[in-house]
């Protein structure tokens, strides 16, 4: 597997074709995303090839957004699929990569040890200080796309999904869960304030 050859390939791919009004989405978000699943996996001693693949499945996990938001998921596993065999990676490999991307489609549904890994990484700023921040740019990128209008409505969206949400691996549910219950706690109180 040429790991650094796929990971040069997509980032210069997501560089130049992700659209500019993807303010969460964006490349930004595919390195953070790469830097916790790191993280992770270190934590949680995965062996460097499961890491290598892991990496490889967050690289192309939102590539998907490059030709369209819905089903970004199937369409950055058909982009991997398309383009990794050039770099060493066999079937089975691809196949392992398809079923973490595909995990991160909201809803949630891992079924493994990695699977979990890219789940956690992905929504791992719910549990962070830069929440606000982060979910800032997610309010900006779906008001573009004329999926929102207010901010009374994003902060509804938010409480339910935080609700709803939950990290699978034990790393997160120490490190993460308690702050994301915080902020959970002070959207519900600002939620409570709206007639």
């Amino acid at each position: 597997m040429n790991y650094l050859g796929a990971k040069a390939f997509i980032l210069g791919k997501l560089t130049s074709e992700l659209p500019k009004e993807l303010y969460y989405h964006g490349l930004h978000h595919t390195l953070d995303v790469l830097k916790v699943a790191e993280e992770l996996c270190s934590l949680m001693h995965v062996t460097a090839y499961e890491t290598m693949l892991l990496k490889t499945a967050v690289l192309f996990h939102d590539a998907g957004f490059m030709v369209s938001s819905q089903e970004h998921e199937v369409r950055g596993c058909k982009i991997a699929r398309e383009n990794l065999p050039g770099f060493g990676y066999n079937d089975q490999e691809i196949e392992r990569i398809c079923g973490m991307i595909l995990a991160t489609k909201i809803p949630q549904s891992p079924t493994n040890k990695l699977e979990e890994i890219i789940c956690d990484a992905d929504l791992d700023y719910l549990g962070r200080p830069d929440f606000y921040s982060i979910g800032t740019t997610l309010f900006k990128e779906l008001q573009a796309a004329g999926v929102l209008k207010s901010e009374e409505e994003w902060n509804r969206i938010q409480v339910r999904f935080l609700e709803n949400h939950g990290f699978f691996t034990s790393v997160n549910k120490e490190r993460r869960r308690p702050e994301k219950l915080l902020h959970l706690a002070n959207l519900k109180a600002l939620v409570a304030t709206y007639s």
